[in-house]
């Protein structure tokens, strides 16, 4: 029997994103890739933000072999891994004689960017949510919707997609970033059964002298300057949850 009172997250595959990704992750029991969808070019998915060394920030990409909206996200590949690395640990190398987590967030970055026989975007990305959750101890119980092979109706809106996997799934409650919430209908969840609920961030200010602090950074920026135990408490405490009302 499924377990009535699972609680789910459903997000695209993002790389390396901030901090509030990583609240929601924390505040689920599962979370689900969702990548069945028409790719986007020029979103969080093969690209985020860090800290540029003069001032303001800088993007770090993945460079796309097949970056189209013609394609569905799992679809897209990455265009040279060793290439990508390079390009992405030298743009945080500036980080190296400021900030005191260098050594252990370069290692992480490395790790998930290490040459690879599969070129999938989405496998790229959930290796780097899980080296992260690794890093600072939170459970990341996932699964990648295109493996799952649901049989979802051909036509659905954007506030639809996330109620019917989670009525297929058995999932209770669904949370959802409060920025989502103009998507979904309250009753039409209620109807099937599900409980929506919003969650919304909290800002996690920290020190990165000699730099300006930018927020909403990538979570490498966040790991550079603070311990894993300071960055795992902000996870589960930077997150205002609410039923829809």
């Amino acid at each position: 029997m499924q377990n009535k009172k699972l609680s789910m997250g459903i997000m695209q595959p993002y790389f390396f994103p901030y901090l509030g990704h990583f609240s929601l992750i924390a505040a689920v029991d599962e979370w689900i890739v969702f990548d069945i969808t028409q790719y986007t070019p020029k979103t969080w998915m093969n690209r985020n933000r860090i800290l540029h060394p003069k001032a303001g920030w800088q993007y770090i990409t993945v460079p796309l072999a097949n970056s189209s909206q013609s394609i569905k996200t799992h679809e897209a590949r990455i265009l040279n891994i060793d290439e990508t690395k390079e390009s992405i640990t030298g743009k945080l190398g500036h980080y190296k004689k400021k900030a005191p987590y260098f050594n252990a967030v370069i290692a992480l970055v490395e790790e998930v960017l290490g040459s690879s026989t599969d070129d999938s975007l989405v496998y790229l990305d959930v290796k780097g949510l899980a080296a992260v959750c690794r890093y600072l101890e939170i459970p990341f119980n996932y699964r990648i919707c295109s493996d799952l092979k649901l049989p979802l109706p051909d036509k659905m809106g954007p506030g639809q997609w996330a109620l019917e996997i989670c009525h297929q799934l058995g999932a209770a409650v669904y949370v959802n970033p409060a920025s989502g919430r103009d998507i979904f209908d309250p009753a039409e969840f209620a109807r099937r059964g599900v409980a929506l609920h919003f969650a919304q961030p909290k800002e996690f200010i920290y020190n990165t002298a000699p730099y300006h602090y930018e927020p909403n950074l990538s979570i490498l920026d966040v790991l550079m300057w603070n311990p894993p135990a300071a960055v795992a408490h902000a996870v589960r405490n930077c997150l205002e949850i609410k039923a829809a009302s």
